[in-house]
């Protein structure tokens, strides 16, 4: 009966634990940036269009996959001016970089809700390492694989380490993106 028993569970034994897919819903997310203008004024961008998707495992939460790429050309603000600027090489230099893409490599939790993923930021031809400040609608240790997952994550950069050098004097170097995003299972 033992021996049954054990043949039962073999399978079991050193089995990976399930890793959920789950696809970026562009319809039901956003991602802005926002940087300070002659120290006093704040302007924004918002970028409508994206792809990308995260793998994870309630398992192991550590062990995450997150991309996503923004269509940098689709920029837009509410002034013409600053959406040119942005799209210019001073700045994004979309015509030869129309991509910006984060990668998303660890993830260590910091609250049943909460995470920090690190992973690298690629703008303007220029990768460096970036991490998230990520909060769960859901805490991810209780997917099932079947529902939404709903993030708000931000992060700052400095633009200057991506070449972004236009308007030192004007424009702040500090840039926060936002990102408030709906996964749906793959």
């Amino acid at each position: 009966m033992r021996f049954l028993l054990a043949l039962a569970l073999l399978p079991t034994i050193g089995a990976a634990p399930p890793a959920y897919r789950y696809q970026l819903d562009s319809a039901r997310s956003a991602i802005g940036a926002r940087v300070t203008v002659l120290g006093l004024a704040h302007k924004s961008a918002q970028f409508p269009k994206m792809s990308g998707g995260i793998v994870l495992s309630p398992a192991r939460l550590g062990a995450v996959n997150l991309d996503v790429a923004v269509d940098a050309r689709a920029l837009s603000t509410k002034d013409k001016t600053v959406e040119n600027q942005l799209k210019s090489p001073e700045f994004l230099d979309v015509a030869r970089h129309p991509t910006v893409s984060f990668s998303g490599e660890r993830m260590v939790m910091t609250g049943p809700a909460t995470a920090r993923v690190d992973g690298q930021l690629t703008a303007r031809g220029v990768t460096r390492p970036a991490s998230l400040q990520v909060t769960f609608a859901q805490p991810p240790a209780e997917l099932t694989g079947s529902e939404p997952v709903r993030i708000s994550a931000s992060t700052t950069i400095d633009r200057r380490q991506f070449g972004m050098n236009g308007y030192s004097m004007v424009v702040g170097k500090n840039v926060t993106i936002t990102i408030n995003a709906t996964m749906v299972p793959n």
